[in-house]
């Protein structure tokens, strides 16, 4: 048998140094991932909770738009187009809301409310749509839009949102008598509530409002449905909506 030939010294060391060197690689190597991963928890910005401030930190103009446009947003998958006439100063909700509807979102509480009154391009009809910004956290939004859903407020004629009459404007005579059609919704991730409602131009009062869920569904009757109304008031709040959830998602360090 041969004999085992002796091992070199500077072989030994250098395989001792490799060792411990990547020891050291992969300890620092997780050290560094539980920084990462402590830096990015707490420290991260919340988009919901800014979101509170959005009413105040982004233009109006970025909140409600000058000119939506709905690509088959009318009766029967027709295009419709409304133009922004006027914007309400921001305030609360006490004469934006019906009382009993005031009520209801007692529990998330109402910051501020801004509204903006819009027409479509015939002229024919008028629509305002109002954003509620709550201080309510997301168990409490979620609350909220499930009592919503399982308990069908937002076809009841007694929980509506108030028109803003614009003087001197197509929505000049534009009161609660003449509230058409309207939607109320809760968003849960975002404290804030979207609503529209929805009337003819002309200021005719209308006796029995329909909720625009109802006036937009296949085969609808009434007047509300038959002259797009309920089309008015779910396209415009649609589009506001979109436009506020892509705010949020952009996160607090996009906003002006």
């Amino acid at each position: 048998m041969r004999p085992v030939p002796a091992r070199r010294p500077g072989r030994v060391a250098a395989a001792a140094i490799c060792v411990v060197l990547g020891v050291g690689l992969i300890g620092g190597a997780a050290a560094g991932t539980w920084l990462d991963d402590d830096s990015e928890g707490p420290a991260a910005p919340s988009n919901y909770t800014a979101a509170r401030d959005l009413w105040h930190s982004v233009p109006v103009d970025t909140l409600f738009p000058r000119t939506i446009r709905g690509t088959g947003a009318g009766p029967g998958g027709a295009d419709r187009q409304w133009t922004r006439i006027g914007v309400a100063p921001d305030g609360d909700c006490a004469g934006a809301l019906d009382a009993l509807l005031l009520k209801v979102i007692t529990p998330v509480g109402c910051v501020r409310m801004l509204r903006a009154t819009y027409t479509d391009a015939t002229a024919s009809s008028v629509t305002t749509v109002g954003l509620v910004f709550t201080r309510a956290d997301p168990a409490a939004m979620t609350a909220l839009a499930n009592r919503f859903t399982t308990e069908k407020l937002g076809d009841r004629t007694d929980l509506l949102p108030r028109p803003y009459a614009v003087k001197g404007t197509e929505a000049a005579a534009f009161g609660d008598k003449q509230r058409a059609s309207w939607t109320v919704r809760v968003l849960t991730d975002a404290p804030v509530l979207v609503t529209a409602v929805s009337g003819f131009a002309d200021g005719r009062a209308v006796a029995t409002p329909q909720a625009a869920e109802q006036a937009t569904a296949n085969g609808a009757s009434g007047l509300a449905a038959e002259a797009g109304l309920g089309h008015d008031a779910k396209g415009i709040a649609d589009n506001v909506e979109r436009g506020l959830r892509k705010r949020v998602a952009a996160g607090p360090e996009h906003t002006p």
